[in-house]
C-alpha cells in the first residue's frame, strides 16, 4: 500500500475540481521534465522537452490566430465570428483535437471539401474503416492518374485537421457517358425498286 495521506492523489496532479490553470501546467510540465532528467536518459528528456516546444508553438499559433479572427471585424455578429473560428484550419484542429468542434463529422468533411480547388463532393463515409469515398461533381482535367492522386492528397492534407477521423480518401471513377449515335441519310434510292443508279444496267 502507498504511504501519504491516502487520497489517491498523485504528487503534483491538478485540483479534483479537474480546473487548469497556467500556473498548474507550467509546474506539472517542469516537475515531469525534472523527473525525465533524473532518470538519466538525456534522449528521453530531449525528446521530451522537443515535443512541449511543437505543442506550445502550436497552442500559441492557434491561439493566435483567434484573435486575429476575431478582431478582424468587431462588429461582427457572434454567429458570424464563430463561423470564422469554424472555418480556419488551425483552431478547428484544435477544436476537433480537444472534441469541442460543435459541426459533426459530416459537416466537418464538407468544410474541408469547400476549400479545395478542386470540384469534388462526399460520396460516404465509413466510420468504421476511416475511408471516405469522394466523386467529381464537374470537370477536374484529363482524369488521369497524375490528376486523381493530386486531388485525392490535397483532400487528404485538408480533411486533417478538419476530419482526423477520415484516414483514406478514395476518388471515384468519373462516370462514362454513353457514345452517341450519329444517325445521318441514307443513299438516295432508285425509282426502279430501290436499287441505287450506281447499281441500275
Amino acid at each position: 500500500m502507498s504511504g501519504g495521506t491516502g487520497t489517491g492523489v498523485a504528487p503534483g496532479a491538478p485540483p479534483a475540481s479537474g480546473a487548469m490553470t497556467a500556473e498548474t501546467a507550467g509546474r506539472l510540465v517542469e516537475e515531469i521534465l525534472d523527473r525525465l532528467a533524473g532518470s538519466g536518459d538525456r534522449t528521453a528528456c530531449e525528446a521530451a522537452e522537443e515535443l512541449v516546444r511543437v505543442l506550445m508553438d502550436f497552442y500559441g499559433a492557434g491561439l493566435a490566430r483567434a484573435v486575429e479572427l476575431i478582431g478582424r471585424h468587431p462588429g461582427a455578429t457572434a454567429r458570424d465570428t464563430l463561423a470564422a473560428l469554424l472555418g480556419d484550419e488551425l483552431v478547428a484542429g484544435l477544436l476537433v483535437l480537444h472534441g469541442l468542434h460543435p459541426d459533426d463529422v459530416s459537416r466537418r468533411v464538407d468544410r474541408a471539401l469547400d476549400r479545395l480547388p478542386h470540384p469534388v463532393e462526399s460520396a460516404g463515409f465509413d466510420a468504421a474503416t476511416g475511408v471516405l469515398r469522394l466523386r467529381l461533381t464537374g470537370s477536374a482535367g484529363c482524369g488521369c492518374a497524375g490528376t486523381r492522386e493530386g486531388i485525392e492528397q490535397a483532400a487528404r492534407d485538408a480533411l486533417a485537421c478538419f476530419a482526423p477521423e477520415v484516414t483514406a480518401v478514395v476518388l471515384q471513377e468519373a462516370a462514362r457517358e454513353p457514345a452517341l449515335l450519329q444517325i445521318g441519310a441514307g443513299p438516295p434510292r432508285a425509282a426502279d425498286g430501290g436499287r441505287s443508279p450506281a447499281a441500275a444496267p
